[in-house]
């Protein structure tokens, strides 16, 4: 019998070599080597695969549907990301940065769902005291909320067998440890992925729901290995800033629903708040009258989002001057900037440019490009757009506005909020033809900054094409 061997393991991606690299060869990290000891044991003549019985192939008209029962979570926001409410027998990823809220909102979702249904709270990370008095915080009493201060995969096994509850939250995947490997240490990758494929395993054979804490690590990834994300039937993240009260929810995985939807939530003192209406939460604290403010419209999912995108540009005395963006992709701002200044001749190489998305929203699709460059445009020449005024589009490189899905839809938001000036891309106005007289249709960059009372003039040298001569 073979003795010991020890290789070296890399915690980022599980790569295994037999001797230490500071550049680990698979996923480029570096320093993620930790050497681990691999423990021989007597190897059976028989094959591994010998005993396991041989499945036949069926016909996809024989298979029936599945019914998923669905428990909700008492948050209408939370259900809408996971589809509709929690499905027995699931596993669930919930990751996010330190002090985002996280227990804070699982904390409140136990006591919702522990007034009827049997939960059971593992914390590894917090003692029962400080889960006690957050409890008391947020106004939680649930009856059948059972709480575990545990590390050890086998012995949270063991309670759940004598509890058995039908919702498990695990907080966090990283302090747990499991004796099937115990080479490692608790959050190397082979002790998360044994201690969660233990927990999963559990909970589909028995049918209660699992809810998985995960760290992450310095680039905003789940720590870990990836196959963590593979073996759950749902990734939830929670986005947001600790210095901004809103914080969203947003599904990379479901199994059991779409991809696109978002929940959002406003920190409070007695914890996390459903914000049922982000567009009139987003818009209530807009300034008045101020250069460089553009309303858009934005679908996240089937929901539609009305916020402010701001533009602030100002000269600069250095050679290059700085960009910076916060909501917006970097790389798109400065695909605009660029677009601005060749098809309207606009200087914006001899200024600074500073652009925010208000709430806290990272905004992905190209229909706030119309809204990001007419902010642009409102920053440079110290203008001001009108505050009943909004638009969505895709801007093109030849300075063309392209429609975006879902038009009718914001349309219908703008005009619930009393905005009474909607611009849209020309094809977007020939398909609902004249029955919104409030939609103006542009075909270009130029179509849209010469609409007429767009942009306020002011006493500024800057002219825009419209402007007398």
């Amino acid at each position: 019998m073979k003795g010991d061997k020890t290789v070296y393991r890399c915690l980022q991606c599980g790569y295994q070599s037999g001797k230490w690299y500071g550049k680990c060869p698979s996923c480029g990290e570096y320093n993620t080597f930790e050497e681990t000891v691999l423990t021989a044991s007597k190897q059976s003549s028989k094959s591994p695969l010998s005993g396991i019985n041989r499945q036949r192939g069926v016909k996809m008209r024989e298979l029936e549907t599945p019914e998923y029962i669905r428990v909700g979570s008492g948050m209408e926001e939370f259900d809408r990301v996971i589809g509709g409410g929690i499905v027995n027998g699931s596993a669930l990823l919930l990751s996010g940065e330190p002090g985002i809220g996280k227990s804070t909102l699982l904390m409140q979702i136990c006591g919702n769902v522990g007034r009827e249904r049997r939960v059971l709270y593992v914390s590894g990370e917090e003692s029962g005291s400080q889960l006690k008095m957050r409890a008391d915080r947020l106004g939680i009493e649930a009856e059948s909320l059972y709480v575990l201060n545990e590390t050890s995969a086998e012995n949270i096994i063991e309670e759940i067998d004598e509890t058995n509850p039908e919702i498990v939250i695990i907080d966090s995947i990283q302090t747990i440890w499991s004796g099937q490997s115990t080479s490692s240490f608790p959050g190397s990758v082979s002790q998360v992925r044994e201690s969660a494929m233990l927990f999963i395993n559990k909970a589909k054979s028995e049918g209660f729901s699992v809810i998985l804490v995960g760290h992450v690590n310095k680039e905003g990834g789940i720590a870990g290995p990836k196959v963590l994300e593979h073996m759950v039937d749902a990734v939830l993240y929670f986005e947001g800033e600790k210095q901004h009260a809103y914080r969203i929810i947003r599904a990379v995985k479901n199994r059991y629903g779409s991809t696109n939807e978002i929940g959002v939530f406003e920190m409070t003192e007695r914890g996390l708040m459903q914000v049922l209406n982000p567009s009139e939460a987003m818009m209530k604290e807009r300034p008045e009258n101020v250069p460089g403010s553009c309303a858009v419209c934005v679908m996240e999912g089937s929901r539609t989002i009305v916020t402010e995108i701001q533009a602030l540009v100002t000269p600069t005395v250095y050679p290059s001057p700085k960009r910076a963006a916060n909501g917006v992709d970097y790389n798109r701002m400065c695909l605009l900037l660029a677009v601005l200044e060749k098809r309207l001749g606009l200087r914006f190489s001899q200024s600074d440019v500073y652009l925010n998305v208000t709430g806290g929203l990272n905004l992905s699709e190209p229909a706030s490009d119309m809204a990001v460059c007419l902010a642009l445009i409102s920053g440079l020449l110290d203008r001001i757009i009108p505050e009943n005024f909004i638009c969505f589009g895709e801007i093109g490189l030849a300075g063309e506005c392209r429609s975006v899905s879902g038009s009718e839809q914001r349309i219908s938001e703008a005009r619930r909020l009393g905005f009474n000036k909607i611009a849209v891309p020309g094809s977007v106005k020939k398909k609902i033809g004249d029955k919104i007289a409030d939609v103006v249709g542009v075909k270009d960059l130029f179509e849209m900054v010469r609409i007429p009372g767009l942009i306020k003039k002011s006493d500024n040298r800057e002219k825009l094409p419209n402007d007398d001569d």
